[in-house]
């Protein structure tokens, strides 16, 4: 069982190729105390967490992107890092992520556009 974790507590690896949604996305969860690592891809994601040092809580991730989607970079992150936990954020409905949310532990959806507090509510339960 995990600790639970103060608010603001927690480090989000934010994977985004939007920079608007990014940026929102990345000053909100600063503005309530976490700390944030951005990537605009899955592969400098997976470039950042090549590190063994980079301890990272919760990856908060678009599922549709250029190059590799959300699901599968995150699949492939979790190989290395299963505590991990993930929150997926898409425009499109949830159903896109039906068969591959199962496969994929610990995940929470949370759908655009979302406010600063479902955002970061949604990351604080994760850490839960």
């Amino acid at each position: 069982p995990r600790a639970p974790m103060r608010c603001g507590e927690g480090v989000v690896l934010l994977v985004e190729d939007e920079a608007p949604v990014r940026a929102f996305a990345s000053r909100a969860l600063r503005m309530r105390g976490f700390t944030v690592l951005e990537a605009e891809n899955a592969e400098e994601a997976l470039h950042m967490l090549e590190d063994p040092a980079l301890a990272v809580d919760v990856f908060v991730t678009d599922v549709v992107m250029p190059g590799m989607d959300g699901p599968t970079w995150v699949r492939r992150a979790l190989e290395d890092r299963p505590e991990v936990r993930v929150v997926f954020v898409s425009g499109y409905a949830e159903e896109c992520l039906a068969g591959t949310k199962a496969r994929i532990p610990n995940s929470v959806f949370l759908p655009k556009p979302f406010s600063l507090t479902e955002l970061t509510a949604t990351v604080q339960g994760q850490l839960q």
